[in-house]
């Protein structure tokens, strides 16, 4: 990925010299038909072309946001409630990641978000051990977690 967006590079400055023009709307004209050039030449590169990965970023960061607010309300709700009935607990959550990286990503989503907390990963990197401040069904929160952050973070890795 990161070659492909160095030769886009490259190819955008490429077109501002060829045009001799300088400014910034010759460099970006640059990039969009340096974009085009590599999605004519994607089949001759190892990788997925670097747009597809810049897209399942965004998505991820989008789901991300998404999450947050509705956490947030959620923890809010909580909170304001003149009677607690929340139903804290504790549930493993086994992860189909493998990369180190990916694992770092997906316990730092889930504490990032409120209500959750990650506690623990196992000494094989395939358990999540989390904390949810409500919880109501533990299979309904993996289910959520597994549609939503893994799936995502697997768009960006692969």
């Amino acid at each position: 990925m990161a070659f492909q967006i160095l030769l886009n590079f490259f190819l955008a400055f490429v077109w501002m010299f060829l045009q001799a023009d300088y400014s910034g709307i010759t460099f970006i004209i640059g990039y969009v038909l340096g974009i085009g050039v590599l999605f004519v030449l994607r089949r001759f590169f190892h990788r997925r072309f670097y747009i597809n990965n810049v897209i399942a970023i965004i998505k991820l960061f989008l789901i991300f946001c998404r999450e947050l607010i509705t956490a947030n309300i959620a923890v809010l709700k909580v909170v304001l409630s003149p009677k607690l009935h929340n139903r804290p607990g504790i549930f493993a959550f086994e992860t189909t990641l493998e990369k180190d990286w990916e694992i770092t990503i997906l316990s730092n989503l889930i504490t990032l978000t409120p209500g959750t907390l990650v506690l623990d990963v196992s000494m094989d990197n395939k358990i999540l051990y989390v904390h949810a401040m409500d919880i109501a069904d533990s299979e309904e929160s993996k289910r959520e977690i597994r549609d939503s952050f893994e799936k995502a973070i697997k768009e960006v890795s692969r």
